[in-house]
């Protein structure tokens, strides 16, 4: 990098954290405040015009609507939570995890090209705020607060000796870790995918305005890679949104049963 930018007209000065620190537009509000608010409305105004006059042979919006609900109600709410329990859970797990697609997929689309989720107190917020009171509140509204610490803390057919390593593990794990890398699992996937391809387009323009002759035609390497990572981040922003889903359920589901 040194050779480089020996070569260059102007220093290449690489992308970094203070990257994703944007300045307010008016009066305080940012651009990934201003995208909440977007997939808010798109994700409501999705699912009402798709659904609006329902049909027995779905059109395609009405297909893409219904195949939504099926993955937060099938493939996400029922498995993890079981048969028994997950149905008044649906409306959240799939809220969940359309909010999330949504704002993961910003970082692809022009103009926007933000991740909401690469800042982290949008996922921690998800995460503490939502998620965290939910599966802790089904808990104890089925076992009692006495029974549902006994079966968190003190999992069952474990000698008493080693309760007392195991039982601030279950603490700290249960009710301070889970939420705290339910959050950070989407924004480091959000934060290290967006930075990578904002490095290889910065590269790329760079290189072809700013660089030597000689290094101009790397440019396109550096933006073969953008291309590439940008499929790529498309895939993993869906995977991360499911995943966010599917570990709510699973607490949920986990804060339901009657053993671990």
């Amino acid at each position: 990098m040194g050779a480089l930018t020996q070569v260059a007209q102007e220093p290449f000065v690489p992308p970094g954290t203070q990257d994703f620190d944007l300045p307010p537009i008016v009066a305080g509000i940012t651009k990934p405040m201003v995208l909440v608010v977007l997939s808010i409305i798109i994700v409501a105004g999705f699912f009402l015009i798709a659904m609006r006059k329902p049909r027995l042979v779905p059109g395609r919006l009405q297909f893409a609507a219904e195949s939504l609900y099926n993955i937060g109600r099938n493939n996400i709410a029922r498995d993890q939570i079981g048969a028994p329990d997950f149905l008044p859970f649906v409306p959240l797990i799939v809220s969940l995890f359309c909010f999330i697609l949504v704002n993961n997929l910003f970082g692809i689309v022009p103009l926007l090209q933000f991740p909401t989720m690469a800042h982290i107190g949008f996922p921690l917020a998800l995460s503490v705020l939502v998620v965290y009171p939910v599966y802790h509140g089904v808990g104890i509204r089925r076992h009692g607060l006495g029974g549902y610490l006994k079966k968190e803390i003190f999992p069952p057919n474990v000698p008493k000796p080693v309760y007392v390593l195991l039982a601030p593990i279950e603490i700290f794990t249960k009710f301070v870790m889970n939420p705290i890398t339910l959050a950070i699992r989407v924004f480091a996937a959000m934060f290290s995918g967006h930075l990578l391809l904002v490095v290889f387009t910065v590269a790329g323009s760079w290189l072809l305005l700013d660089a030597s002759g000689i290094f101009k035609p790397v440019s396109l390497i550096s933006w073969a890679f953008a291309i590439a990572l940008t499929f790529l981040e498309a895939l993993i922003e869906v995977v991360q949104a499911y995943i966010f889903a599917m570990l709510t359920a699973s607490y949920i589901g986990m804060a339901l049963a009657s053993e671990h």
